[in-house]
């Protein structure tokens, strides 16, 4: 097992070198935390990258033979839906409805495994940063590999039933004699090497900088001086960092860090910022039912943690002005909507809830919803943020895009 964690850890290193210091992370963020054997030949990084992102546009990895990884997370749309469904449409029928919006897949490189009690690497040990890190909405998934293996066994996405059903469609796959020349001949023989073979491709296919972190926004050509922001997107960038304004750098930094590494726009944190209840899912047709993130029910090794019920990711802001839908939920439709919404959830409530405030956790949670700025406020009192401010920290926003040219 050690040397196949040297060996990837080398590959992983190699596909990182192709990048300039300022995008590059410290070390390889993500190796199995347990491999099977060594196969029969060692693949290539390159290799391996070919073989996964045939993988993940596969529809016939699915039970329903109509759904890819890609089905999700669209590499048009910086893997992330191309649609405006809140959740996506999947599992053993292609029809059955999620429970969750499907996350961007970018910029996830240095993601860390959760911990209930995160210290960051700014020099501070004092500061504990409280959960912290993982994959999926409730960091459930420590790495990407333990990650790359939810969806295919999920009754809501993939719809296999176990691994040999993941197996048996790729051995019958058009990716079957790929998989053979990448990880030998004899691989199909060795199921356990094979699953943790195939999730290896998958993983390192999304350890790809110009795939997965190509720091090529506006904003990067800024932080390098090769391009300048607009005075409203100005505006933008100072409301966004401004801890009395937008204080949203307080969860999606924005600053280049002590190493030099450009930002990610998150903290890799877990909050309840009391996100309104999507009442058009199926699920919520239950008025028993509740989505509380780190503590269920997806998760359940911290079901009797009260205190974390409710929260959820902070996902990166790169890229979000692409995305049709936000939060976990997908409840929201518009960049515009989601900043009123921080700025006017406590003065104004009733544009956002039905009944009561706070209305997707149990009531007595209230305790547990964050009340930092721009959050906030007497009902009826005036926001922190204007509706100029709001149309400005949009601007700023839509500057993460990556894909950007100069004029």
């Amino acid at each position: 097992m050690k040397k196949i964690y040297i060996v990837l850890a080398a590959l992983l290193a190699a596909c990182h070198s192709e990048l300039p210091p300022a995008a590059a992370p410290a070390a390889p963020s993500s190796v199995p935390a347990a491999y099977a054997p060594h196969p029969q030949r060692q693949p290539s990084v390159q290799e391996l990258t070919a073989l996964g992102r045939a993988m993940f546009a596969d529809t016939s990895l699915s039970a329903s033979g109509r759904v890819a990884c890609a089905s999700c997370h669209s590499p048009d749309n910086a893997f992330s839906p191309a649609n405006n469904l809140a959740v996506q449409l999947a599992g053993a029928d292609g029809k059955t409805e999620g429970t969750r919006a499907a996350p961007s897949l970018r910029y996830m490189q240095n993601l860390p495994p959760f911990s209930e009690h995160y210290h960051d690497d700014d020099g501070d040990d004092s500061i504990d940063a409280g959960p912290t890190g993982g994959h999926d909405w409730d960091g459930r998934a420590q790495t990407a590999h333990e990650q790359a293996r939810g969806p295919l066994l999920s009754a809501r996405e993939m719809g296999n039933r176990d691994d040999a059903d993941v197996l048996a469609r790729l051995r019958s796959s058009p990716l079957a004699a790929q998989f053979r020349q990448v990880f030998g001949d004899d691989i199909f023989a060795q199921p356990q090497l094979a699953m943790q073979s195939a999730l290896m491709a998958l993983e390192v296919f999304q350890q790809s900088p110009a795939e997965f972190y190509p720091y090529t926004s506006k904003y990067d050509a800024y932080l390098r001086k090769q391009a300048g922001l607009s005075t409203q997107e100005l505006r933008g960038l100072a409301l966004f960092n401004d801890a009395a304004k937008g204080n949203c750098a307080s969860c999606h930094i924005s600053r280049i860090n002590q190493s030099g590494a450009f930002p990610q726009f998150t903290d890799y944190g877990l909050i309840n910022i009391g996100v309104p209840r999507n009442r058009k899912l199926a699920v919520n047709a239950d008025p028993e039912y509740y989505d509380l993130g780190l503590c269920g029910p997806d998760r359940n090794d911290l079901k009797d943690r009260k205190e974390y019920c409710g929260r959820f990711k902070t996902p990166s802001l790169r890229n979000v002005a692409r995305r049709k839908v936000y939060f976990h939920n997908g409840s929201f439709t518009s960049l515009e909507q989601v900043v009123r919404f921080y700025a006017t959830r406590d003065t104004a409530p009733e544009q956002w809830y039905q009944g009561r405030k706070f209305d997707d956790q149990p009531a007595g949670m209230d305790g547990n919803v964050n009340m930092e700025a721009p959050f906030g406020g007497q009902r009826g009192g005036r926001p922190r943020l204007s509706a100029r401010e709001i149309a400005d920290i949009v601007a700023f926003l839509k500057t993460l895009n990556d894909g950007y040219a100069a004029p």
